[in-house]
């Protein structure tokens, strides 16, 4: 099995439709499937540039813990993700930038780490795309800025092979700690420092 690398992002419920919106703001302009429309707890409908198991057909989420999302996004070249194109195609688009994908989402409106906060995890499809995630260049700034635009509080770079997890963004902070180190010892010493836990 190859390498699986990803980035996961903490939320409160109330800005899970906000975080898809943006979401849907980084894909790839140009589509060969349709869109899905996605209706989230609470009633909230989205309809969103993506796939969900690669089908287009409705997600009702009313009672479902997880969602299942197929991305295709953009972000800005730099020199990594030059290097990643000439290998692994496609080429940068006019406007400077270049599509990455496929990239699976999948949201659980009860998070793992904390069951008050929903978690967005965006985790690579090749061992390629995983390597390209671990450059900490525009990566990892689109997962920072996604966590901050849609009112995150916290955005790890997980490795999925039991590591401790990397926290690059706590609390509108960005930072190169570990979860097992001095400032986080643990995912609850973690979770505890989020500014919004009480909300």
């Amino acid at each position: 099995m190859g390498l699986i690398y990803g980035y996961d992002i903490y939320l409160r419920p109330r800005n899970v439709a906000r975080a898809l919106a943006d979401l849907a703001d980084l894909a790839a302009p140009a589509r060969a499937v349709p869109p899905v429309e996605i209706t989230l707890p609470g009633g909230d409908r989205l309809v969103l540039p993506f796939t969900s198991h690669f089908k287009s057909e409705p997600v009702d989420c009313s009672t479902s813990s997880t969602l299942e999302l197929d991305t295709s996004l953009m972000f800005d070249v730099d020199d990594a993700l030059s290097e990643y194109a000439q290998t692994n195609g496609p080429e940068p688009e006019a406007d400077g930038r270049i599509q990455i994908g496929y990239i699976y989402a999948t949201i659980r409106f009860e998070s793992l780490l904390h069951p008050g906060y929903t978690s967005v995890e965006c985790w690579a499809a090749t061992s390629a795309m995983s390597r390209l995630f671990a450059r900490p260049a525009n990566v990892r700034k689109v997962f920072t800025d996604l966590t901050s635009d849609s009112g995150g509080v916290c955005c790890l770079f997980d490795t999925g092979d039991g590591a401790p997890e990397q926290v690059c963004w706590p609390n509108g902070e960005p930072t190169q700690e570990t979860v097992s180190g001095p400032r986080f010892p643990d995912r609850r010493a973690l979770a505890a420092t989020w500014i919004d836990s009480e909300k």
